[in-house]
């Protein structure tokens, strides 16, 4: 069965964010199930690994050993790469490295790549098969080149993900591509509060939940929560939809298609006991 597990959950702010005594911050400092490192994710079936996104800076001790097989990358803003600036120098092996075609990437990393081999470029709507998997890039709205994924297991009972992070709204051509697609799991960029203001670059918590309604996954996690908005959240004590969750640190779920919907729903009922509510 198809298993994505969530390594990160925070906007490029992270929680806590050094000097803020926000309630979102201070509750990190003590309890750790609060922290939210850069948004980052690992793909999983059949003992196939493959990462998504590289902010985790310590990287090499989530793998030690390991048999990860690709990064995918979004996009190569430093709080998604970061962790690539260590795991380079690694005396492993080659790591296959895909992402978006971006000229410029981050500060060296092309011209000292070490262990990584930045050789595959993703292309829009163009999929890409790796080991269990079939990964379509979809183009997002953000201010670097950036590629969301929708992701397919060769097996028919695995069901499917959409990853779309880091984006404000979807273009078009991306959500007319979900919608004739069955999405079991939408993984969703939050990072903001609702505001009066459209955000520049990321959605907030309101364009989030009209993704969710557009495409009509059978349930979304939010992710790339910021602490402005986990402040939000606290303050705000109504439900988010039933099937709308917010994601934390190390939640892991597992992906069945709709042949199996009581092992899905089983998996959101073992993950997340108190869905965190909010009002639309």
């Amino acid at each position: 069965m198809m298993q994505i597990s969530i390594l990160g959950s925070g906007s490029v702010y992270g929680a806590p964010v050094l000097g803020c005594n926000c309630s979102a911050c201070t509750r990190a400092r003590s309890l750790k199930q609060y922290i939210r490192a850069e948004t980052s994710a690992l793909l999983e079936e059949d003992g196939y690994k493959i990462l998504i996104d590289a902010g985790i800076a310590n990287l090499e001790g989530y793998f030690e050993g390991s048999n990860l097989e690709t990064i995918l990358l979004t996009h190569y803003h430093v709080d998604h790469v970061m962790g690539l600036f260590r795991l380079r120098w690694s005396k492993d092996r080659t790591i296959s490295v895909i992402g978006p075609d971006d000229p410029e990437g981050c500060a060296d990393l092309f011209k000292h790549s070490g262990v990584l081999d930045f050789g595959r470029k993703a292309e829009a709507f163009k999929p890409i098969e790796l080991g269990p998997f079939l990964i379509t890039p979809l183009p997002l709205l953000h201010s670097k080149l950036t590629y969301g994924y929708f992701i397919e297991s060769v097996y028919d009972a695995s069901g499917s993900i959409a990853y779309l992070t880091d984006t404000v709204g979807l273009p078009s051509e991306v959500s007319t591509f979900l919608q004739s697609k069955k999405v079991d799991l939408a993984i969703i960029d939050a990072s903001e509060p609702p505001a009066e203001q459209p955000p520049r670059n990321h959605n907030d918590l309101s364009m989030a939940l009209d993704i969710h309604d557009t495409i009509n996954p059978r349930k979304s996690v939010l992710t790339h929560i910021g602490h402005e908005l986990d402040v939000w959240f606290e303050r705000n004590p109504s439900r988010l939809p039933n099937n709308v969750f917010v994601a934390a640190d190390g939640d892991t779920y597992e992906v069945a298609s709709r042949l199996n919907d009581s092992n899905f729903d089983r998996a959101f009922s073992n993950q997340i006991s108190q869905p965190i509510e909010t009002t639309r």
